[in-house]
């Protein structure tokens, strides 16, 4: 899993409510089972034409835009069927966080076992960089992790919350068992200890 500590970036307003993972990544695309190629299918139904063009209008293809990798969602995002298709798609496109106000739980875990930063705001700060990034789309958010804050380029910033020991894990860039590989050296000394115990 990739590491998180920083990210200073633009952002990609997406903010319509109720996303759900269907929406993300439709039912289609599910039949692979890696990460190849998903980020084309980021948003399919919303991103193309019938014929497979780009539709000029989405937000995903006007200029301004490309390169950013922060997802400014709205409320409850993620929300729908469990697929880890979808947060495979978003990190795929080069998406690193996703801002909202809240998400839905199984697709926030599944976002965090991916490297991808679910950052919780409330309704005022998210509004507020919806306001920002609407006038100004050359803006760029820095995202702090160690210090969980989204910061504008004013100063002004804005704290997130998230669990320890998701937080840990994104920082140092391990999974759940990249975690506990880490404690190997313990583990077998624990292991050594035990077995020296019992044949005493």
């Amino acid at each position: 899993m990739n590491q998180f500590t920083t990210l200073k970036s633009r952002v990609t307003p997406l903010p319509a409510n109720n996303i759900d993972t269907d929406q993300i990544i439709p039912a289609r695309y599910l039949k692979v089972t890696d990460k190849a190629g998903l980020a084309e299918a980021l948003f399919a139904d919303w991103r193309y034409q019938a014929d497979g063009t780009p539709r000029p209008e989405f937000v995903l293809n006007k200029p301004e835009f490309q390169g950013a990798h922060i997802l400014l969602a709205g409320d409850n995002f993620g929300c729908g069927s469990s697929r880890e298709h979808a947060p495979w798609a978003l990190v795929g496109y080069g998406f690193r966080a996703v801002i909202s106000t809240s998400f839905a739980d199984i697709f926030r875990n599944n976002a965090l076992k991916n490297g991808l930063l679910p950052v919780i705001l409330d309704p005022a700060a998210h509004h507020r960089l919806v306001d920002e990034v609407g006038e100004d789309p050359s803006v760029e958010l820095d995202i702090d992790l160690a210090e969980q804050t989204v910061r504008l380029p004013s100063g002004e910033s804005f704290n997130f919350p998230i669990d320890r020991f998701s937080k840990t894990c994104l920082l140092q860039g391990n999974d759940e068992l990249g975690y506990l590989l880490s404690f190997e050296d313990k583990i077998h000394a624990f292991e050594e200890k035990l077995v020296h115990d019992l044949h005493r």
